[in-house]
C-alpha cells in the first residue's frame, strides 16, 4: 500500500475522516478504491468530494469494485456496472473469489465490478 497515492480528509482537529486512492494495477488498469467516510461524518459529503477530486484528477477508464448495495451511489458519479465478459483478467479474478466467498458465506454480499469510460 503506497500511501502517496491517498487523498486525506481531515476534521478541524487534523483527524482523518474520509479516504480514497486512486490504485495502478500491474494491467495498466487503475482502480477507484479505499473510499471510506468515517461513519459519524457519512452524509456530509466527504465522500462525494473524495470522488469527485479523484475523478477531477484522474483521467478513465477508472475501475471499482463495490458491494452490490453501494452500486446506485457510483451510478450517480458515471460508473457502469460491467459483465463478467467485460472486465480485465484482475477484476475477472477478483470478482470470482467475491463469488466463491459469497456463495460460502452470503452475509458478505455480491460484489460488483464498475467502469468509468470516457
Amino acid at each position: 500500500m503506497d500511501w502517496r497515492r491517498f487523498l486525506v480528509a481531515v476534521d478541524e482537529a487534523n483527524q482523518v475522516i474520509g479516504t480514497g486512492q486512486i490504485k495502478p494495477h500491474g494491467d495498466g488498469t487503475r482502480e477507484m478504491a479505499s473510499i471510506a467516510v468515517q461513519p459519524g461524518w457519512q452524509g456530509h459529503g466527504i465522500g462525494t468530494a473524495i470522488i469527485e477530486r479523484l475523478l477531477a484528477e484522474n483521467a478513465p477508464p477508472l475501475y471499482l469494485t463495490c458491494q452490490a448495495r453501494m452500486e446506485a451511489y457510483y451510478l450517480k458519479f458515471g460508473f457502469r456496472t460491467l459483465g463478467a465478459e467485460e472486465m480485465p483478467p484482475y477484476f475477472r479474478r477478483i470478482f470470482r473469489l467475491a463469488s466463491l466467498l459469497n456463495r460460502m458465506w452470503p452475509r458478505l454480499g455480491e460484489m460488483r465490478v464498475m467502469v468509468k469510460t470516457p
